[in-house]
Formats: structure tokens, sequence, C-alpha cells
């Protein structure tokens, strides 16, 4: 089998075949981290690096894992000698889904056939240099390219979404929508929260005194953000907090904080768990989806915390969290109410939400295999376990959870496949016929999210 080729993924006749109805299916991403301004400013992306690894905390992993110098990842080299860095360790990381994902962003989107390594790095740097400067290599060109029909965003409620609409009215439909993020209004054991409650406060023109206070210009944002297109929330969490936390005690905690007061984690759990019941019944006045990615456990590696800061490559997996409890609480407070995306981040999980998204009817679905589970391997695990304990056709579909533009086709272009590839080995195996295989796929793939999303 060719590398990449006509076969990738597919281990059969009939996987190829499932594959030929949903491949060019239009891509409808629920969640992703579009850097909107880029795509709304519409230049020229100036170099592979910019395009490529700027912001991908996956390829500085396996960089890092290679003993690549800092300096060369997120450091003062120049994009080309960090190009060519990664192109000297690029052979050694094969087996990892990066290996694969940037080899079709080049094959399928520069036309670059070239296998990187170190004695064509530069050779590819120089091709691309040519093809990234074409009119056709601007941002809203390549989503037109690569087929995505609308997009999520993911926003924080002090942002301004002028830059959303900016691209709507280039795209001449709806192409981009925000996607509330409020994590900072809730990570109260952070050292920014307090500056953050001030700059919120300041962003609605309103001194925010008690929590009471922070919940109404939440509400103001909140409802900002619906007019500007918004539909869907999302959380980052550790733990899924219940939400059944008292407000005279969250209040008191809020007070404390904003007085520079030391806060307990006991506090913490409270005050986060009140918040986000909160921030659910905003969603659920709306009919907004409430996404929950939980699990990541965040800064792990204090070299890098310190050195670079947060959000730099040293996040990792916990099974041992105990997410039933407090989900069991939280959607049952929301139970029918409220449309809800699980996604957890290790795999030891997903065994857990499937069960409690089957047992929670058809307003909780499951997301994507995120984060280390965003594998061909990951995404095969879990399909094959919420066929069998879920249904497919409640899954909420794929989505990039990505910073680079690119992704958009190569990740979708990977799960299609790997969908393709475990339906067939159904049909098969005699478990269920083609057709019913094939509508499958085109609900998982475009039909369900679009309309879960009301996208």
């Amino acid at each position: 089998m060719s590398f990449l080729g006509k076969k990738y993924l597919l281990g059969s006749k009939t996987a190829e075949k499932l594959y030929k109805s949903v491949e060019k299916l239009p891509i409808v991403d629920p969640h992703n981290h579009a850097n909107v301004a880029e795509i709304a400013d519409n230049r020229n992306y100036s170099d592979l690096w910019q395009l490529f690894a700027a912001t991908d905390h996956y390829i500085w992993e396996i960089l890092r894992k290679r003993s690549v110098p800092e300096k060369f990842i997120t450091g003062d080299a120049s994009p080309e000698q960090k190009w060519l860095k990664m192109a000297e360790v690029f052979p050694e990381i094969a087996g990892n889904p990066v290996y694969e994902w940037i080899h079709l962003d080049l094959k399928r989107h520069l036309g670059i056939d070239d296998i990187l390594g170190p004695g064509t790095g530069s050779k590819i740097w120089k091709k691309a240099s040519k093809i990234l400067s074409r009119d056709s290599m601007k941002p809203m060109k390549l989503l037109e390219k690569i087929g995505v029909e609308v997009m999520c965003s993911t926003d924080d409620p002090a942002d301004i979404l002028d830059n959303h609409g900016k691209i709507n009215k280039s795209a001449g439909k709806i192409l981009m929508r925000p996607t509330w993020r409020p994590d900072k209004a809730m990570n109260i054991f952070q050292p920014s929260w307090k500056e953050y409650v001030k700059k919120l406060g300041t962003r609605f023109r309103k001194q925010i005194g008690t929590i009471e206070d922070l919940i109404e210009v939440l509400r103001i944002s909140h409802n900002y953000f619906a007019e500007n297109g918004c539909l869907a929330s999302d959380h980052g969490v550790e733990v899924p907090f219940c939400g059944c936390a008292g407000k005279k005690k969250a209040g008191e905690i809020f007070k404390s904080a904003m007085a520079g007061e030391k806060i307990s984690c006991e506090d913490c759990s409270a005050y986060m768990s009140f918040i986000l019941g909160e921030l659910a019944e905003l969603d659920a006045e709306k009919n907004w989806v409430f996404q929950l990615h939980i699990g990541a456990v965040r800064d792990v590696r204090k070299k890098l915390f310190v050195d670079i800061g947060p959000d730099s490559g040293g996040d990792v997996s916990n099974h041992n969290i105990d997410i039933l409890t407090p989900l069991k609480s939280f959607l049952n407070r929301f139970d029918d109410r409220l449309k809800v995306v699980l996604y957890c981040l290790d795999p030891g999980h997903q065994a857990t939400l499937a069960t409690v998204a089957r047992a929670f009817g058809a307003k909780v679905s499951l997301g994507s295999a995120w984060w280390l589970c965003d594998t061909p391997v990951g995404m095969r695990r879990q399909l094959e376990y919420i066929g069998s304990v879920d249904l497919f056709a409640n899954f909420a579909g794929m989505v990039s959870d990505s910073r680079k533009l690119l992704s958009y086709g190569s990740r979708f272009e990977v799960f299609r496949r790997i969908l393709s590839d475990v339906l067939a080995e159904m049909v098969n195996r005699g478990q269920m016929p083609f057709e019913v295989a094939e509508s499958l796929a085109v609900k998982m793939c475009y039909c369900g999210p679009k309309e879960f999303f009301r996208l």
C-alpha cells in the first residue's frame, strides 16, 4: 500500500466504497481554536513554520521527545531554521499521527509529495515558499478549497466579535460562528482570575463587586455572543463539577478571592461548581449546546510552565479522576433541558462516558476522540465502543480542536477514513447492510452534527 495513497487507513473494498460516500462532504467543525483575526485579515502565510507548526503543541512535544533544543521550537531561531531542525528528526517520529498529518497537509493542499526528512527539508521549504505566495493560498481560499461549510471558533466572554462578521461578509454566508468559553471566569484558583474579573467588568462597563454582578455580566456577554451567531459554549475542566453548590457560599468565596485572600481547594471547587451550573442555565435558556472537555491536567511540567508559560505542551491525562459522581448530579439537574457533548482526554474514561450518554438520552452526546485520543488508534477504539454501547447515530461528530487551518482537511480526512473502515468491518462481518452503514457514515460526518449544533 502506498504512503497516504487511495487505500490509506482503508482495509477493504467495502471501506473504500464507504469512504467515497463521505470523502467530498462539506466540513462542519463545531469546535476549533481558529485564529479568527488571521482569517479575517486574509493575508498569505509567510512560511511553512507559521502554517504548520508555530501554534501546534503536538509538534512541539514530539520535537522535544527527539531532543530538539527549545530554541528551534518556541525560541528565537528563524522559521526556516525551525523547519529544517524539524526535518532532521521527522523520520524518527513515524507512527505518531503528526507524521501523517504533516504529510497530508503537504500533499493534499500544497501539492508537495516529497517525504520530509534531513535531505528534503530545504527543498520542501523552497517549493512551499513559492506556493504560499499565491492568492489561492490565502486563508479564505484555503477554507473554500478544503470544503469548510461552517466552523465554530473558541472565544472568551470578553472578546469583541467583529472579525467573525468580517469573515462572514467576505464569504457571503455564515462561515464562522463564535463559541463562548468562560473558563477564565470559573478558574478562581488562577493568579490571573481577579484581574480577569476586572477586565470583564470593564469590557461591559459594569463594576463587579459581588457574585450576582459577575453572573449578570456573564449573561450580558452570553447575549452578545448570541446576537453574533453563537450556538454553543465550551468548558475545559479537570473534573466535571456537579453544578449544585449553593449561591451564598459561592458569594462568600468570591468576595474573599476579590479581597486577595487565599482560597482553599474545597472552596475553589464550591465556587466553580456554582458558576458552572449558572453557565449551563444560560445555555439551557437559549438551547445552546454545552460542550464539556473533561480530564486535562494542566501544566504538569514545571520547567515548561516557568520558561514558556501555560499551554506550551505540558498537559497530561489521568485515568484516576472520578468523573461519574459529579457528572451524574450535573446531568440530572439539566436532564432533558440542556444539550450536552462530553469529550474525554483519557481513553480510560471513554467507557464511562458512553454508558452515561446512553443513560441520559438524546440530548447527551459523545464528542469525538479528543487530544491524546485524536489518533487513528484512538478514533477507532472510540467508534468501536460507542457503536455497541451508545449509538453511532447520536455521535456529536468530528471536531478539529485545532489552531491550524489546514487541520480542517487532514484531521477530518483521517476521521472519515477510520469511520469508513470501522463501519465496513461491521458490514463485512454481516452486522449491518451496506446501505445502512452508508447512511450512518453520512449522518456522522455531516447531517448529525449540523442538526445537533443547529448549524
